[in-house]
């Protein structure tokens, strides 16, 4: 009978972490590719179904001043101020990874396809894709 105990615990050691089921919930720096710097805090939360969606809570950088506007969007964002704006939605769970949402990108007003994974616990790889061309920034956990 003491097999089973000490069986069962050394399966469960034996499990990678990263299957623990990690949530990229929570605050995110994004950086800028060129500059390195930091340039919003975006919170993503996590819905019961497992989809994510991600709102700009802060923007820290900007070169359109403090409170930018999304100048270049089309439709309901249309010059709405970019702090308070959903700019990621729908990812859904796949495997160890969110596919199949939507981002977009403020200073262009478009949105492309996009996926995430968790790099590790403090880093997120969030993609836009057109086609099969995708570009992969790597967000930091606040």
């Amino acid at each position: 009978m003491r097999k089973m105990p000490i069986a069962f615990a050394a399966a469960l050691l034996s499990i990678p972490f990263v299957a623990l089921a990690q949530s990229p919930a929570g605050r995110w720096k994004t950086i800028d590719d060129e500059t390195g710097r930091v340039k919003s805090i975006v919170e993503i939360s996590q819905a019961a179904n497992g989809t994510l969606s991600g709102k700009v809570v802060e923007v820290l950088h900007s070169d359109r001043g403090p409170n930018p506007t999304c100048d270049k969007c089309t439709g309901e964002r249309r010059n709405q101020p970019i702090t308070g704006m959903t700019i990621l939605w729908d990812l859904k769970p796949d495997g160890n990874e969110w596919s199949g949402g939507t981002i977009l990108d403020p200073a262009n007003g478009k949105t492309y396809r996009s996926k995430a994974k968790l790099i590790d616990a403090n880093r997120l790889g969030v993609s836009g894709c057109i086609a099969f061309i995708c570009r992969e920034q790597v967000w930091q956990r606040e």
